[in-house]
């Protein structure tokens, strides 16, 4: 049975260094498995082995992510043209106003900074007079405190009146409760933020102090504020906040960049939905145009050749679908590293197994026309496609992947990718059905042609 991964070719050649390595395993195992008949499962282990020293090459890459107000609203804008490439027109038409409109509204925030003191429901807050008393500056700001984050929650989410603060201080009794640690954890780290406790002069703060850093993310040291109920020690408890409010450009710019990633992140899930479903079109057409060169081909090494350009203009196709601007070079490199947790997996022969029901309906025509091997190169091609899919949908919009967490990331995507495609598995047995039919009617058909 052939592993026929390559699906990501070299620019000048067919076939990349990954396929003459994955090229020369498949054909030694097509050798091995159907003429001298050593189990599969051992030859896959070893030609993992073997394989190992080529796909593990060390690969440099870095994210390049917007820093600024400008570059989110660039890249909001890019996601704009995306939508207007995958949706129907008449759906763009109506949903392009909406989006625009939001985007707006994000940009066109001129209120002064703000600043919410917040809790638990039922927690008692200092005076709203002293805390503006506390934070006085000589910027402009407006203050709120809110005791209402329920301490019941079903989705423990972080409310969107709070995300819009360009400043937080969380009021936090003591000992420390499992609902103020669930909503601790729910504020987004780019939001600046406090934890104000109050305890007696009689306690014994560096004690206490130790036991709550230890309970809480480590982002919150260095950021709890003691606090002893004394109202005339409140402004300087408040000082690390009070410093903060003077950089009011920079938190109001920072509050931007939060919301335009958030609008940014929401968009793209609308349309990675928008392009599974014109990917599976992609896929299902690729997969069946590999099963047609390799039941078609002779020769193990041709087989190999005929799916490593198919799978390259799927590749081709998905790249655009994405908006992915790699270079060749970097698609080489992440087609390494999947290749070498598909065959560490083991994916074509958990396949090729899964398909032996469907052989038994064709009897001699399976084994004779190879319909098992070309079965089997189908399937890898959903399984490679739609890790490559996960994969793109994860580095979306960044200019270089991070090939380092690639190497960490491909066994995961190759084991998700296999799942989902398991559960479709059902579908691509009746399509293979279908497809071994029209491989036994054609060769009727010539047979019938050269009689």
């Amino acid at each position: 049975m052939k592993n026929l991964i390559p699906s990501f070719s070299l620019p000048k050649l067919p076939v990349g260094k990954a396929g003459v390595v994955l090229g020369s395993v498949i054909a030694g195992q097509w050798i091995v498995t159907d003429l001298v008949h050593v189990p599969s499962g051992g030859l896959a282990f070893l030609a993992a082995g073997a394989g190992i020293w080529f796909l593990s090459k060390p690969s440099v890459g870095s994210f390049a992510a917007p820093s600024t107000v400008k570059g989110w609203i660039k890249r909001c804008n890019e996601v704009l043209k995306q939508f207007e490439s995958l949706e129907d027109p008449s759906e763009h038409f109506n949903n392009s106003e909406e989006r625009s409109n939001s985007l707006k509204e994000v940009i066109s925030r001129e209120t002064p900074q703000s600043l919410s003191v917040i809790s638990t429901t039922g927690q008692v807050l200092p005076e709203l007079n002293l805390l503006e008393s506390a934070v006085t500056c000589s910027k402009p700001l407006k203050l709120s405190c809110s005791s209402s984050l329920p301490i019941n929650n079903q989705s423990w989410e972080f409310p969107n009146n709070f995300f819009e603060q360009d400043l937080i201080v969380y009021y936090l009794p003591l000992p420390l409760r499992a609902v103020d640690l669930l909503w601790l954890k729910t504020i987004p780290n780019d939001l600046p933020s406090w934890i104000m406790v109050s305890t007696d002069q009689s306690e014994d703060w560096p004690s206490q102090l130790k036991a709550l850093n230890s309970q809480l993310p480590e982002r919150w040291v260095n950021r709890i504020l003691k606090w002893n109920d004394n109202p005339e020690h409140l402004k300087q408890v408040l000082t690390p906040v009070r410093r903060s409010l003077e950089q009011s450009k920079t938190n109001t710019d920072k509050t931007c960049q939060r919301l335009l990633s958030r609008l940014h992140s929401s968009w793209q899930a609308d349309l990675e939905t928008l392009r599974r479903e014109k990917f599976r079109v992609i896929q299902n057409r690729s997969q069946w145009i590999v099963a047609g060169a390799v039941f078609a081909s002779p020769v193990p090494s041709t087989d190999l050749l005929s799916v490593a350009v198919v799978n390259g203009l799927m590749i081709q196709e998905m790249g655009s679908l994405w908006s992915c601007s790699f270079k060749p070079e970097l698609l080489n490199a992440v087609a390494r590293q999947l290749a070498m947790a598909a065959l560490a997996q083991g994916v074509v022969e958990w396949s090729g197994q899964a398909l032996l029901g469907v052989a038994k309906l064709h009897g001699g025509t399976w084994l004779a026309a190879g319909a098992m091997q070309a079965l089997s190169a189908a399937y890898l091609t959903r399984v490679v496609g739609t890790s490559m899919a996960d994969w793109m949908a994860l580095n979306n919009g960044v200019a270089k992947p991070d090939l380092d967490l690639l190497k960490l990331q491909a066994p995961e995507l190759i084991a998700k990718a296999a799942e989902k495609e398991k559960v479709d598995w059902s579908s691509f047995v009746i399509q293979s059905k279908n497809w071994i039919k029209g491989q036994v009617v054609n060769q009727e058909n010539i047979q019938a042609q050269l009689s």
